[in-house]
């Protein structure tokens, strides 16, 4: 099952969201045939980075006639979340940024007893 959202909800803060997935569809153009780095960066409201992974994606030489190259990219990790607010995923691609994945942490609404 996949999911796209842009908020969590918890209960209780500090807390962990296990195994959050990230995956990406990194494009190119026949001049950038070979490898090229990946950084994803974790941040929390204040800029702080709470979580990060670094890679490679390869663009290999594809068949003739084809002039754009894509990889797919997939990163598995737990996003801590010390406290309710606005967090970002960021990701660079050869140390330029590429995207910026907003993300809402926020405490589950009490709910009306009556």
């Amino acid at each position: 099952m996949l999911g796209i959202f842009e908020r969590i909800w918890a209960p209780a803060f500090p807390t962990v969201h296990p195994r959050a997935h990230l995956l990406l569809r990194v494009r190119g153009r026949r001049t950038e045939i070979g490898t090229h780095t990946v950084q994803i960066r974790f941040r929390d409201p204040q800029g702080a980075v709470l979580a990060a992974q670094d890679g490679t994606v390869a663009f290999g030489e594809p068949p003739a006639g084809v002039t754009t190259l894509e990889a797919g990219v997939v990163l598995c990790f737990d996003l801590p979340l010390p406290a309710p607010g606005s967090y970002a995923l960021e990701i660079e691609l050869d140390s330029q940024p590429a995207a910026r994945i907003p993300l809402e942490a926020a405490l589950v609404p009490a709910t009306d007893p009556a």
